[in-house]
Formats: C-alpha cells, sequence, structure tokens
C-alpha cells in the first residue's frame, strides 16, 4: 500500500497513520456505532451538529454521491451552498486517511461497476477459460481469476508450487489454482457438504475435458490431471501449527463424497503415477466447440464450514445442469475418470511435523478469525514460504470487548500462549488509546461503498429501504420495547412494496400484530425524512474504508513485528467484489517484488 508519494508506507509511516485512525473514529466514533434501524428511536439525526443537518437535510442522493462520497479533486466539486470547516475537515480526512482502494493499470469499469471483462457477457469473464466458469458467479470469476495470478506470481517468486487455501468452499479457487495454472493444491474447508461438492465439480470438469479431448480426430494425446485433494477440518486460530487442523465440527454434516469413497481404477493409479508431465488446462484459452457450459445460479461464497459470509452454497444441488450431453439428458458421472485420482479427506496436518516440502497459503475472503489464522500460522510453522488473505466479515472478528461475535461459527477456547483475539493482532495497535472497534463499527466496514455510490447516483428506489426499516423499528418498540434490533427476516423486494404492505409482513415476522393500526400521520412524517437517512448512512460509509484501514495496518504492523514482509495490494474491481484488498507476505527477502504481484491485466 502506498502513500501520497506513491512508494510503500514504512512501518513507522504506518504506525503513525494507525494513530492518526484511531484519533479520528475517537471523534466520530458514535456516527459509525449507530445502528441506522434506530434513526427516529434514538434520534439520530439530532445528534449530528446542528451546522452538519442545516447543509445535509434533504440532500438529493446524487449530490451526496458528489460532494461526500466520491473522492474528487476539490476545484471539481460543485457545493449549492456554503458546506461547515467541520463537515469538509471530516471528508477530507476520511478520503485521505482511509487505504486506497483502486487496483492500478487495470481495465475500467462499465457505467454499472462491472468490469471489461464482463462487457459482452455479463454473467462469464472472457478472460476466463469456460471450463472455470462453470457453477461459479460473475464476482466469484472475477476474484478467483485475480487472485490465482497473484498466487501463481508469488508461487514462481519463492520457488514454491504447493498451496494450502483455507476455507476454499466449493473449491472454485483451489481448482483453477491446481489445473488451471499447475499448482499442487490442498483445500481445507470445514462444511463436508461442501467438499462433496467441489470433488464433484472437479471431477465434472476432468469428464468435460476428455469429452473436448475425444473431439480431437489427429492423434489424440493421453493426458494426466491432478486437481485438488479436498480435506475436512476445521482451522483453530488458537492452536499451535502442529495441530491447527481440527476434526470437522460436530454440528456439520462431514460425510465423505462419493468420489473420495470410490476407488480407483488400476489405470488410473498408474497414469497419476507416471513421470509424464501433466496437462494444465489454459486458464484464459476457450474450449473447442459445443456450448459453454458456464452457470450462475447456485455458486457463491464459500459457506459456513469455511467461517465465511454466504450460505448459498446450503442450496439442494438437484437441477444441476451438465455438460454430458452425449451420455443422456441428466448424467452426472458418479465413477472417476480412468485419468484422475480423485482427492481423499486426509488426516495428515498439511502443515504439521510430517508436512513435506515449502508451502504457500492463501484464502479467498475467509470470514472473521479465519483470516486471522493464516496469518498465525505463517508467522509459526516453518514450512509455511508466503501467504495470501483476502479478509471479509470483520464483525465476526473476536476482540477483547466481544470474545463471541454474532455468527461466529466454532468459538476457540482462550489459550495462554497464543492471542486470544482476532483484533488487535499487533502490540503497536494493541497500544493504542481507543484503538476498540464495537461490533457495529467492524460490520459497516464490510459494506460497499462504491456500490452505494452507484445507488445514489441513479437515486435507486433501494434507497428506500433504510427507512423504511427504521420506520418499522419504531412501529416494533411502540407495540413492544422489550423487542429491539430484533433480526427481521428479510423482505423481498422491499423497496418496491406500500409501506403499510411492508410493515404488515415485518411486524409478522416479530410475532406481532400485522392488523394493528397505524398511526398514518406519524408514518408519513418519519418516511418523509427519508432523505436524512440516507445522508446519515452516507456519513458512516464515508468512515467505513477508514476501520477496514485500521484492521489491516493492524496486520500488516503484527507481521513486520514477526520480521517479515508485506504488502497489501488493491486487486479486484472495488465496485464489483468490495472485500478487494489482498495481504501478501513473504518470508525471504523479496525487494520489490511483492508490491509488483497484481501486475498489469
Amino acid at each position: 500500500m502506498t502513500g501520497l508519494s506513491g512508494q510503500p508506507l514504512s512501518l513507522e509511516e504506518q504506525k503513525q497513520l494507525a494513530v492518526n485512525i484511531t484519533h479520528v473514529l475517537s471523534l466520530y466514533g458514535s456516527i459509525v456505532d449507530s445502528y441506522i434501524i434506530e434513526f427516529f428511536t434514538d434520534n439520530l439525526w439530532g445528534k449530528l451538529p446542528y451546522s452538519w443537518q442545516a447543509v445535509l437535510t434533504d440532500l438529493p442522493s446524487p449530490q451526496l454521491a458528489a460532494v461526500l462520497l466520491e473522492k474528487g479533486k476539490p476545484e471539481e466539486v460543485c457545493y449549492s451552498v456554503v458546506w461547515p470547516l467541520s463537515l469538509l475537515a471530516f471528508k477530507a480526512t476520511a478520503h485521505t486517511l482511509a487505504f486506497s482502494r483502486t487496483p492500478r493499470g487495470r481495465g475500467g469499469a462499465s457505467a454499472n461497476g462491472r468490469p471489461e471483462e464482463f462487457r459482452e457477457n455479463r454473467c462469464q469473464s472472457s478472460k476466463l477459460n469456460p471450463l472455470f466458469r462453470k457453477h461459479v458467479k460473475p464476482k466469484k470469476q472475477h476474484e478467483v481469476r485475480q487472485l490465482g495470478k497473484v498466487v501463481k506470481k508469488l508461487s514462481e517468486i519463492t520457488r514454491c508450487d504447493q498451496v494450502v487455501d483455507i476455507g476454499s468452499g466449493q473449491g472454485h479457487l483451489a481448482r483453477f489454482l491446481a489445473f488451471g495454472l499447475g499448482l499442487s493444491v490442498t483445500a481445507i474447508e470445514g462444511d463436508g457438504r461442501l467438499v462433496d461438492m467441489a470433488t464433484k465439480f472437479d471431477r465434472e470438469l476432468v469428464w468435460a475435458l476428455e469429452k473436448e479431448q475425444a473431439r480431437r480426430t489427429k492423434d489424440p494425446v493421453e493426458i494426466s490431471l491432478r486437481g485438488p485433494s479436498h480435506v475436512t477440518g476445521w482451522v483453530d486460530p488458537q492452536a499451535p501449527w502442529q495441530e491447527f487442523l481440527l476434526p470437522p465440527h460436530p454440528g456439520i454434516d462431514t460425510a465423505h463424497s462419493p468420489m473420495a469413497e470410490s476407488s480407483p481404477s488400476p489405470e488410473a493409479g498408474a497414469t497419476y503415477d507416471s513421470p509424464e508431465p501433466r496437462k494444465i488446462i489454459p486458464p484464459t484459452a476457450p474450449c473447442e466447440g459445443g456450448r459453454d457450459g458456464a452457470e450462475t445460479g447456485k455458486a457463491g461464497e464459500k459457506g459456513p464450514g469455511g467461517w465465511s459470509c454466504m450460505a448459498a452454497a446450503r442450496e439442494e444441488q438437484g437441477g444441476t445442469p451438465d455438460p454430458f450431453r452425449s451420455r443422456g439428458r441428466g448424467y452426472v458421472p458418479n465413477g472417476p475418470h480412468p485419468l484422475y485420482r480423485p482427492s481423499r479427506p486426509m488426516a495428515v496436518n498439511p502443515l504439521g511435523p510430517l508436512a513435506e516440502g515449502r508451502l504457500l497459503l492463501t484464502g479467498l475472503h475467509a470470514c472473521g478469525d479465519l483470516s486471522v489464522a493464516l496469518l498465525r500460522h505463517f508467522t509459526r510453522c516453518p514450512h509455511v514460504v508466503a501467504m495470501t488473505s483476502v479478509a471479509c466479515c470483520y464483525m465476526k472478528l473476536t476482540t477483547q470487548e466481544e470474545p463471541t461475535p454474532p455468527g461466529l461459527a466454532a468459538p476457540s477456547p482462550p489459550s495462554t500462549d497464543w492471542p486470544k483475539y482476532g483484533y488487535p493482532l499487533s502490540a503497536w495497535v494493541s497500544g493504542l488509546p481507543g484503538h476498540a472497534l464495537s461490533y457495529k463499527a467492524r460490520e459497516v466496514a464490510c459494506h460497499a461503498v462504491e456500490d452505494y455510490v452507484l445507488r445514489l447516483r441513479s437515486e435507486s428506489p433501494v434507497l428506500r429501504t433504510h427507512c423504511y426499516r427504521a420506520t418499522l423499528e419504531t412501529l416494533i418498540r411502540a407495540a413492544d420495547p422489550v423487542k429491539r434490533r430484533l433480526g427481521v427476516q428479510t423482505v423481498n423486494k422491499a423497496h418496491q412494496l406500500a409501506f403499510e404492505e411492508y410493515a404488515r409482513l415485518g411486524l409478522q415476522r416479530v410475532g406481532l400484530d400485522p392488523a394493528a393500526p397505524l398511526d398514518r400521520a406519524c408514518v408519513d412524517a418519519m418516511l418523509a425524512q427519508q432523505q436524512n437517512v440516507v445522508a446519515f448512512f452516507s456519513l458512516a460509509l464515508l468512515l467505513a474504508p477508514l476501520v477496514e484501514t485500521l484492521i489491516l495496518l493492524d496486520r500488516m504492523i503484527y507481521l513486520q513485528e514477526q520480521g517479515f514482509q508485506c504488502q497489501l495490494i488493491p486487486l479486484f474491481n472495488p465496485s464489483f467484489s468490495p472485500r478487494n484488498l489482498v495481504l501478501v507476505a513473504a518470508k525471504a527477502g523479496l525487494g520489490s517484488a511483492l508490491s509488483t504481484l497484481a501486475g498489469d491485466d
């Protein structure tokens, strides 16, 4: 991560930046700590300075985007009224102290925020081989391709081709690294159901490639493929590296995949063990002939077994389209490919004393303390030479103030030998006054600022949702004061509903009478303040990058306190993938090589 001079920040500059951010958050933390659903019940608007209220009241959404959230040149920003210096200083400070989230040397984005690779087809990356697009949503296609290239370059720099993907989910990144980039990959996931899906997708890919090879009429070559090895197990952030892999959590279905239980044929074993070089699928080359098998319906982020943030993978697997039309409609091969030896859940800890050679750790959107586990095991395990970490779900980090945050899948027991919490990690940040971050502040840091800007520009009807929910919160507490901050199940397309219908559905979901009469005048008065609700939320979003910057600064300083090099690289398109900063670290002295890993696209 670079400073204003364009050079990477020194350790002392990083420490000073952490000091500055904690100071700013101590002054304005009440904004980022507030729950927008309590806008009316806690009079959040009234807590802002009066001079701020005067210029922000009823400010149109496009102007909010232009004058508050977007980081433009001061001379290019047009203010309809004179803003107070305190608000201008607040805005300038927030923009200046936050890490840049704009990737350098990359293709641009379309008006809707999608990267250039989705210009021709909004669901299929033009830069990713169709074999790796199947089952993968566009966002994940973009992330897998970009992070895969960084891991490959880091592998070449460190001369290490063994990769451990922690929190691998359905194996999309591991599959690309192994089949597409020729790396030896061990994929660790805590949810056995996701491991089953990953091995199934591996098998489909190999069969699809075999079918493609069969189309060749002239001397089809015999190939040998080695996909990722999938391991079902939990990564313990607290444990020593010799014991970091735990058995699957008791609450998770850990049945082995059908493929893992099936025995390979003698031909498979002979082909797998042969000294011939294995075939690598071109990462970007299109398949010859046949239709593109890309599908975007089911695959998403990694599920709860990997401590990740999306539950899309819990859906039933039925109805998955298959590319094997020649074998009959609906056919999905259950046996192993004759040239592919299936992976098996391993009992051996891949980082343990029996590990062979050198390892590279990676994690794509490892959730909460799982991303912290990567850092800790990188610093402790002698086998690990480098790591890449893209974090997410900061609200699930354990802290001294909140050792068991909501949504934590499997809290680790406290240990006297290891740091107990996911934040802070570094001795420097731990010693700063005001370094503590509330659950709400860490949750706000996970929001997509760039996406919200697009909504503001277009005056999207979705913007009214926060005002609807804040008004509903007022009605809920009026009916039952004990009911506060309830997790109201999402009302589908709430912004398209009249508020009366939205309120009926919301009250019903929290166990209140949906037919209770509404105070129409009171409701209308609250709904009339929609733009003020949007403005307050925009102020909180302005601080969100500061919270993320402080969390990532803490990790960078921690690694340097342990004596290791690291670099933070904005990698993904931030409008498309909000958590786009990848932390790269290596144990050997790599000089400027770390900062050039992303390169041009």
